[in-house]
């Protein structure tokens, strides 16, 4: 029985021991092989499954998105139905608007620095106060 053992392809992967069996209890990971002694024997492409994961966690993708990928790639009938694409499209337009949505804030922060707001309930009743809760009923 060859494959690799847990701290292996753990640190091949760059993840850390518990990573690797939550993944696995998630179902983002095949069971593993055992040995006579119940270690486990993972094929080597683990690794990259892993790899994979976490590089579209960066991405933005959460683990029950990453898991359909996984599974749309492991029953793909041809390059079309990999779904990556539109996958992708979709997450570009969240990173995109909350792009948008950090700008709208760094800019009411500056805003908030220009005016000197210093304390947030006696900005609040400024007038000028930048702010979001500056319309608010007082």
């Amino acid at each position: 029985m060859s494959g690799l053992r847990s701290g292996q392809v753990a640190e091949a992967a760059g993840v850390n021991l518990q990573t690797l069996r939550y993944y696995e209890r998630r179902g983002l990971l095949a069971d593993p092989d055992r040995t006579l002694g119940g270690h486990r024997l993972y094929p080597p492409e683990t690794v990259t499954v892993l790899k994979v994961i976490k590089t579209a966690q960066r991405l933005g993708f959460t683990l029950e998105e990453v898991a359909e990928l996984l599974d749309t790639a492991r029953h793909r009938h041809g390059p079309r139905d990999a779904g990556l694409q539109e996958r992708a499209r979709l997450k570009l337009a969240e990173v995109e608007q909350r792009i948008d949505d950090l700008q709208a804030i760094r800019s009411t922060l500056r805003q908030a620095l220009d005016a000197g707001c210093d304390d947030l309930m006696t900005c609040a009743r400024r007038a000028c106060c930048p702010l979001p809760f500056a319309d608010l009923g007082q």
